[in-house]
């Protein structure tokens, strides 16, 4: 293969090779290598052939293999539909599902009904999408067919316990439709060990000693189905359902050893259970010379959760009994209805253009109830906030409009109008008119020579998740998150510079400067109940900077060993804002490392595939009220082995926590508050699931006709 070899594809469709032979249905002959857009067009496109050598199963492990893409999942949190966007499309439109991650809606198209990926810039794809650098276009075959892939693994933790889980998944196509089924249990069973050491600051003497072993289980059976009719581009008719029933059960052993008193046997127990059903429906004609676009969305679900916390009063091993502990039960149901219309034209006097608005219904009912156990008796905390009724109604506008300066430069610009009506009832009473403008405008060029930059500026406005308006307790960290009825959305401007270019032919390097400037930048802060207690709660502090830095190399290492491929990402960043207590600058609260970084490796020789990975990052903390709680973790690897003992099957060894490295906190409590301290301890928590061995088997079926499937 030549490098820097530039190719277009203009006409012809190639479906993807297997170690069995190549499926085409062309129109003009293609060369099989990577497709790296010309100067003239603005993407770079990868027909499925480019793929054969990684031996995909599902368009999950296509995507996974794009040379310098890196998957984004986006927010299904995220109330509405516009900004829970990640950066794929399907066929050229995203998929109307918010239940579902982009992952699980990858993993359940066959690899065999991918024809070609296409990778471009946002705006080519909709207003959801502009001022993003990369967006991903899956094309499926139009080919009538019977594609499927059934998966079975177990992994065994290193005490022994071996869990089993899998998933299957099937694709009818027939003419313009398309049929998609898919099921699984998503099962996962782990176990840690680890430990938790108090010392006083001061003296450093051990105030308690933990020894912790804890086992978890998550278990997760879905079932999701789609249908398409699809005519073209601007005449589509889709309908999608999904329906999940996610429970996670912890159970945690802790030996308790007090610096004065005797040793007991402690436990803690969870119970969450947390069900989701979802229809979507969207549906594009053609009308004016462009498409209108109705998208429909209605998501339930409700949440069941169980935390107990006992307290004995010796040694199981010695008879002791429960004395005491807490208790906490979280019932809630939320609700969201969403209507979306769109009308789009390529060619409007010059411009694309983009035009439409959404309505949004969303609703949280929500009671928490935390209970202090002592001898058998149960007695009632009262939280600032544990019962709340929450109702948003949400509406946004916007237009769009793009037009290609030169061949090689390209101005594309924006404007969002979003309004909502939020109301508050229960233990607070808080409504609010929320309105803002939301600009944005971005440039793209390619200046020649493979390179592609690309320039933007937006303005965001977070959303309000309605839990945060909610108390609750988290027994595992002996803590209370207040709810704080009265937060408000921090929006910021953000720019983001890209620059990107080919490297060794069919690899990418992509360097990515972005800056914010937040306002009302949401951290933590005193709040007080009606009996003057203080309690650490989410709320907004000031104004906040982001700046970062992200280098992305991905590149083909044949000239080295043949079919060795390598990709490093790597990721600066700086946060700053004063601490609303001591009124210092610091970091923002959460997960911001100031460094992050990893590297893959892959070697596909014959029916055999293999590599590793390797993660790290800086600790990073949590600056509440009470508490600096750090969270850090040692390198990380993953490594696997693959062997295909013929075209359909696939079957993978998996080697987690390869390094057996562990994990932990350190917290710094302060007592009552970091405002007024009366006493500190300090908390060292460490913790090690060890390495975990998996093994997966996949299984293709199909490939022919719909009328004479067959698998060999």
């Amino acid at each position: 293969m030549r490098l820097f070899r530039a190719l277009y594809i203009s006409a012809g469709i190639v479906e993807l090779a297997t170690p069995g032979g190549v499926r085409a249905q062309a129109t003009a002959e293609v060369d099989q290598s990577a497709r790296v857009a010309t100067q003239g067009t603005r993407t770079r496109v990868y027909d499925a052939n480019f793929f054969a050598q990684f031996a995909p199963r599902t368009a999950l492990d296509i995507v996974g293999r794009v040379p310098g893409f890196n998957l984004e999942l986006g927010n299904i949190d995220t109330r509405g539909f516009t900004g829970a966007a990640g950066n794929i499309v399907i066929n050229g439109s995203r998929p109307s599902t918010k239940a579902e991650t982009l992952e699980a809606t990858l993993a359940r198209l066959p690899a065999r009904s991918v024809v070609r990926v296409e990778v471009g810039p946002g705006d080519l794809y909709g207003a959801e999408y502009s001022g993003k650098s990369q967006v991903l276009n899956v094309i499926l075959s139009a080919q009538s067919s019977f594609d499927g892939t059934v998966t079975a693994a177990a992994r065994r933790d290193f005490k022994g316990h071996i869990t089993p889980t899998g998933s299957a998944s099937a694709m009818i196509k027939r003419g313009a439709s398309t049929f998609n089924l898919s099921g699984g249990t998503e099962h996962s069973f782990g176990v840690q060990e680890g430990t938790d050491t108090l010392f006083n600051p001061g003296s450093g003497a051990v105030v308690e000693y933990r020894r912790k072993d804890i086992s978890f289980r998550d278990f997760n059976p879905y079932l999701s189905g789609s249908w398409a009719l699809e005519h073209g581009k601007d005449r589509a008719v889709r309908l999608n359902a999904r329906w999940s029933l996610a429970r996670w059960d912890l159970e945690q052993k802790n030996r308790v050893a007090p610096a004065e008193g005797s040793q007991r046997d402690d436990g803690l127990i969870q119970d969450y259970d947390n069900s989701v059903f979802e229809i979507g429906v969207d549906v594009t004609r053609p009308i004016a010379g462009g498409a209108i676009k109705l998208v429909g969305l209605t998501t339930r679900r409700k949440l069941n959760n169980f935390d107990g916390y006992l307290k004995r009063n010796g040694l199981l091993e010695d008879g002791a009994v429960t004395v005491g502990g807490f208790e906490q039960n979280q019932i809630s149901k939320r609700n969201e209805s969403i209507g979306r219309l769109s009308w789009t034209r390529q060619d409007f006097a010059a411009f694309s253009f983009e035009v439409g608005g959404e309505a949004v219904l969303n609703s949280l009912d929500s009671a928490v109830d935390l209970f202090v156990v002592d001898e058998g008796e149960r007695l009632r905390i009262d939280l600032p906030i544990d019962r709340a009724r929450v109702r948003e109604k949400r509406a946004e506008a916007f237009i769009n409009l793009g037009h290609s300066l030169t061949p090689t430069l390209r101005l594309d610009a924006g404007l969002t109008y979003e309004y909502s009506i939020l109301a508050v009832r229960g233990d607070a009473r808080a409504d609010r008119t929320l309105k803002f403008l939301k600009p944005k405008v971005t440039v793209d060029w390619k200046p020649g020579g493979g390179w592609h930059t690309q320039l933007s500026v937006v303005r965001t406005v977070a959303q309000l998740d309605f839990f945060d308006f909610i108390s609750a307790a988290e027994l595992g960290s002996d803590r209370v998150n207040a709810g704080n009825a009265n937060l408000l959305p921090q929006r910021a401007w953000e720019g983001r510079l890209t620059v990107d270019r080919p490297i060794f032919g069919e690899g990418l390097a992509k360097l990515e400067f972005g800056s914010e400037r937040i306002g009302l930048l949401q951290d933590r802060i005193l709040i007080f109940n009606k009996a003057g207690q203080a309690f650490d709660a989410l709320g907004n502090i000031g104004t906040g900077k982001r700046s970062f830095a992200r280098l992305t190399l991905d590149a083909p290492l044949s000239g080295l060993w043949s079919g060795l491929r390598a990709k490093f990402d790597g990721t600066i960043q700086r946060t700053r804002v004063e601490d609303p207590i001591s009124g210092e600058k610091r970091n923002f609260s959460g997960s911001f490392p100031n460094w992050q970084w990893s590297v893959k490796v892959r070697r596909d020789s014959g029916a055999f595939s293999y590599g590793f990975s390797v993660t790290d990052r800086d600790n990073f903390t949590f600056f509440r009220t009470d508490e600096f709680d750090s969270n850090y973790i040692s390198a990380d690897a993953t490594s696997f082995v693959e062997f295909r003992p013929n075209a359909r099957t696939a079957i993978t060894f998996d080697f987690i926590n390869a390094l057996n490295t562990g994990f932990g906190r350190e917290r710094l409590l302060f007592f009552p508050h970091r405002a007024d301290p009366q006493q500190r301890i300090r908390e060292l928590r460490e913790r090690n699931g060890h390495v975990n061995i998996g093994l997966t088997v996949k299984r293709s079926f199909g490939g022919g006709k719909a009328s004479s499937a067959s698998a060999s």
